[in-house]
């Protein structure tokens, strides 16, 4: 049965039922459900579904289309459901990241009848995971047409402010090789383990640069992730595989970022590394007059974005993007994320003011 979904009730309310209606990456399905159903209700609207993807357009024949997108995936849970209020704060699984800003922008698909632009809300599944399954890029990839805009804002949580540009990401794994032999004749072997420590140290010896752009500072991330060795507690490990997670400033593209990461590690330490995963971060863009303008609106003080978002994608698509909605970026992903009801009612208020409001020159 599909859950309903009262897109007028007060944003916070509306924050808890999206919250408390689970929906990790892969299994967005009951959530999609109750968005596609709510929103083909609304007759301004013709609504579109792509697996569990939503699209909602307006058609008024405007001057100019914005697109507002979230996604309704979240990481997996950490004892962190239902969805409580605590003062002000509404906790739970997806809170910040990013079902406050989901919330925010459901109540204005329902509330801006005749916005003074025409609005593409875009509800996408899959972000949170491998780029592949992102529903905005199987848009991308079939239905491009549904992306092509004057704009886009991605509600991602930046504390209902402005935050630019975001960091592209690599993910890579170092081979080590070693060879096997009985642990009670270890000395006829090579342990992959121990060779691998040249390159965890200087994992942990490396300082992430800092990277000003426009303004900005994107401060860099490396560190290894996860590290597999091993295959029984008599065995001499013959390979040790240490998966790399690299956050880089988005004047460096993924294949400038490799070559970055290999510079740093001694060529004799590991015999393959293979990247397993890769985007481009997006430059901030902080000139271009679509984003100049909503800023200037907002009143808002630009901050980077340290994360990859999907302001990314749509720089790619060559269409300006900000990212802009409710909760603490660092609370993203944690067990104790929260999002700040001041920042609900701020985001919908500040944002339903500016698409209300006529496009520059109009």
């Amino acid at each position: 049965m599909t859950p309903d979904l009262d897109l007028t009730a007060d944003v916070v309310a509306l924050t808890r039922v999206l919250v408390d209606l689970p929906s990790e990456s892969g299994a967005e399905g009951p959530l999609a459900d109750a968005v596609e159903s709510s929103l083909a209700a609304l007759a301004h609207l013709s609504v579109e579904r792509f697996g569990n993807t939503v699209v909602a357009r307006t058609a008024l024949g405007r001057p100019e289309r914005v697109i507002v997108a979230g996604h309704l995936d979240t990481v997996p849970a950490a004892d962190n459901l239902p969805s409580r209020l605590e003062g002000e704060r509404i906790h739970g699984l997806g809170a910040c990241d990013m079902k406050g800003g989901v919330a925010v922008a459901l109540r204005l698909a329902a509330e801006l009848t005749a916005p003074a632009r025409d609005i593409t809300y875009i509800f996408y599944e899959c972000e949170e995971v491998e780029g592949d399954r992102n529903g905005l890029r199987r848009l991308a990839l079939h239905r491009p047409d549904l992306l092509s805009a004057d704009f886009a804002l991605l509600m991602e949580p930046s504390d209902a402010g402005v935050e630019a540009g975001c960091q592209g990401y690599l993910e890579a794994d170092i081979v080590v090789r070693g060879a096997r032999a009985h642990t009670a004749r270890a000395w006829m072997g090579v342990n992959a383990v121990h060779r691998s420590a040249a390159i965890l140290q200087c994992l942990a010896d490396h300082e992430p640069e800092r990277v000003v752009i426009d303004g900005l500072e994107y401060r860099e991330g490396l560190g290894a992730v996860a590290v597999r060795a091993g295959v029984a507690g008599n065995v001499v490990p013959d390979e040790c595989v240490i998966t790399v997670n690299a956050r880089f400033a988005p004047h460096r593209s993924p294949k400038e970022a490799e070559e970055y990461v290999r510079g740093l590690l001694p060529p004799s330490a590991y015999d393959e590394f293979l990247v397993t995963d890769a985007a481009p971060g997006a430059l901030p863009g902080l000139a271009r007059p679509a984003i100049a303008s909503l800023v200037a609106f907002l009143g808002a003080t630009p901050r980077p974005k340290l994360g990859w978002t999907d302001v990314a994608r749509f720089t790619e698509l060559g269409v300006p993007a900000l990212n802009f909605g409710p909760g603490d970026p660092a609370l993203a992903h944690t067990a104790g994320e929260f999002v700040p009801a001041e920042q609900l009612r701020a985001c919908e208020r500040k944002l339903g003011e500016w698409l209300r409001s006529s496009p520059s020159g109009v």
